[in-house]
């Protein structure tokens, strides 16, 4: 079952097909019915299906070996894959915008075949949170932000074609047709929140932001606890991500008297400590000699 949920490139094939689906099912229904919340909800599809393909190919990148002209892999990739999501997303919300207003405005006809429309959307609700339950595992466990940003556009995609779904039988019931331009700006701000999100995580990483303050902690906590063994005292923690790799370098202030046999076997002791707390992690360890008649600090601070 692991090795299942480890596969990224299962996932990413399963989010497009599954996107591609419901894009059909939703344009059908939405030109048969004249909804305009249905017809952005394809819209919204439709940029998911857009962003599972760059994911496919961002994971297929990401997964190649580092070579001559990429010596530090292809990690980034998948922090690009993720930005780019997150505009097509922030721009799908602007177009269902736009159309909402026109209908607002009078320029849309009411709803018709609304049996049609409502079995779509429960269609599309339980297929979204059945494959985006899969993509968040996959994420979680391979650390992938490609698959975690395809997660999230269908995560979003349940919540806007819920609030569809229960739209078109309040107006199936009430005639009330202007609700379907008023659903479909919330489905609207709801994308539009989740596109600057993604896009902020993703940039973050894309110019080198550091790892988050609990995983540095983490890194200090390994390096305390070492210490109380072998005097260590931080110089420096440089800290960023590359698509799901973490990449960490330390700088350690030692005491100059260990050889270098020593000093190599506790640097491998310590990234092997980190990884396992944080997983992913390309390490890199420069060890100083204390000043001297100025021995390290038995602290880490």
């Amino acid at each position: 079952m692991e090795s299942f949920l480890k596969n990224t490139k299962f996932a990413a094939s399963l989010s497009v097909l599954s996107n591609l689906l419901l894009i059909a099912l939703k344009l059908i229904a939405g030109f048969v019915s004249g909804s305009i919340s249905i017809i952005s909800e394809a819209v919204h599809s439709g940029s998911d299906f857009l962003a599972s393909v760059i994911a496919f190919y961002a994971v297929h990148k990401s997964d190649q070996p580092a070579d001559k002209g990429h010596q530090f892999g292809h990690g980034k990739y998948e922090d690009v894959a993720g930005f780019v999501e997150g505009c097509l997303i922030i721009l799908a919300s602007l177009y269902i915008v736009y159309e909402a207003a026109k209908k607002l405005a009078g320029f849309s006809s009411p709803i018709d075949n609304s049996l049609l429309a409502v079995t779509v959307m429960f269609v599309s609700v339980c297929a979204n949170f059945l494959v985006s339950s899969y993509l968040f595992k996959v994420a979680k466990i391979t650390d992938s932000i490609a698959i975690y940003s395809d997660a999230q556009h269908l995560r979003t995609d349940i919540y806007s074609s819920l609030a569809v779904f229960i739209g078109l039988v309040v107006i199936s019931l009430t005639n009330w047709h202007v609700l379907d331009a008023l659903i479909a700006l919330v489905v609207a701000l709801i994308i539009m929140n989740t596109g600057v999100k993604i896009c902020k995580k993703t940039m973050n990483d894309i110019l080198d932001g550091s790892l988050p303050e609990s995983d540095i902690n983490i890194i200090k906590s390994v390096l305390n606890t070492n210490s109380q063994d072998t005097p260590l005292e931080i110089k420096e923690i440089k800290t960023r991500r590359a698509g799901k790799n973490k990449e960490i370098i330390i700088v350690l202030c030692v005491d100059g008297n260990l050889t270098v046999k020593y000093t190599h076997a506790l640097c491998d002791k310590l990234e092997n400590e980190i990884e396992n707390h944080l997983g992913n992690t390309k390490i890199t360890i420069h060890v100083e000699p204390a000043q001297d008649n100025i021995p390290c600090k038995n602290t880490v601070k």
